[in-house]
């Protein structure tokens, strides 16, 4: 009967499953502001790609992207 006790006084795996449901939450929140700021800078380079005026040598103009 004593093991049973101590089975049920143990808390060492409910801590472990609290460290990985917190660290689960960091890297959500991790991969989302990586989401959002990939998209906001992929943006501002787009914009300032299309704003500069890129020659090739020989004259010809860089193709341009759509």
């Amino acid at each position: 009967m004593n093991i049973f006790a101590r089975f049920a006084q143990d808390e060492s795996g409910a801590t472990a499953i609290e460290y990985g449901l917190i660290a689960a939450l960091i890297s959500v929140g991790i991969i989302l502001a990586a989401s959002a700021l990939g998209t906001n800078l992929g943006t501002l380079f787009n914009g300032i790609a299309g704003r500069l005026n890129v020659t090739v040598p020989g004259g010809a103009a860089a193709p341009s992207t759509p």
